[in-house]
């Protein structure tokens, strides 16, 4: 039987945990029935507590990677994670122009959720510069969208402004996460085309298990752009996808555990 399935690559780092990067990216796409496939960029010794150490891949290993899976396999739609250097960056950037890949979705990995900087600053630019112009749709969250306009941002107003800069800098497409937001307003995600702004709200979910959050919410518009979905679609989809994954998280480990990414499977 003949019949085309989607295509989803991740270009990522590894979580030995499991619970986020390539891992959580790869769960993502299985659940919502994309084949998906992988460039590490880094591999991270962490659990549910803490990262005890990383190794960051050769940027000539990494395209040798992405050559590999585009120039056999074929991809649909290309998640951007975790890149840990400049020559990274400057690396997936050179990929994918060489290889003319589109519906790239970029979510920017600079600020841990306790707010430790996981991108120094030389690099932050150079994703700002050369691989940002490249994507159709960036996926920040509120700290990494202060580092890109360097505006603090307090208020769903803040967001659609930040929104408007950052679209200057060459994203078809914006989705500013709003999770960091006042704890007692509902999680707001505000997106931005150039035209228009659309709200995706739902209520917050009180539970600690919440890691790899923004690694699953990025994959999983990856999936739904590998299926063809419009952009609205494929943002609305995957805000239900996660907010039903952390709704039916569960304990794993004795720090922060993961989102429960096969909940829809029956």
């Amino acid at each position: 039987m003949s019949q085309k399935v989607p295509r989803a690559l991740t270009i990522a780092g590894s979580d030995s945990g499991g619970g986020a990067g390539i891992q959580a990216d790869l769960k993502t796409f299985t659940a919502l029935r994309v084949f998906g496939m992988s460039a590490i960029t880094s591999v991270t010794a962490q659990n549910t507590n803490s990262v005890l150490g990383i190794i960051d891949l050769s940027p000539e290993f990494i395209e040798l990677q992405i050559d590999a899976v585009v120039n056999d396999i074929g991809v649909d739609a290309v998640k951007i994670g975790m890149l840990s250097t400049k020559d990274i960056v400057s690396s997936v950037a050179g990929s994918i122009i060489e290889h003319g890949l589109k519906k790239i979705v970029l979510d920017p990995v600079m600020v841990a959720k306790g707010g430790d900087i996981l991108l120094n600053q030389e690099a932050q630019q150079t994703l700002i510069k050369e691989l940002l112009p490249h994507t159709f749709i960036v996926t920040p969250n509120i700290p990494e969208a202060e580092v890109i306009t360097g505006h603090e941002i307090t208020s769903v107003e803040d967001m659609k402004e930040a929104a408007e800069r950052i679209k200057l800098l060459g994203s078809e497409n914006v989705l500013l996460k709003g999770g960091h937001l006042d704890k007692s307003l509902d999680a707001i995600d505000v997106l931005y085309d150039g035209n228009d702004f659309y709200e995706f709200k739902t209520l917050r979910i009180d539970t600690k298990n919440t890691h790899g959050t923004g690694c699953t919410y990025s994959a999983a518009i990856c999936a739904g752009l590998a299926k063809g979905f419009s952009t609205v679609r494929a943002v609305k989809e995957a805000k239900d996808y996660v907010t039903f994954a952390i709704k039916n998280s569960f304990d794993l480990g004795s720090g922060h555990g993961p989102l429960n990414h096969f909940w829809k499977i029956d």
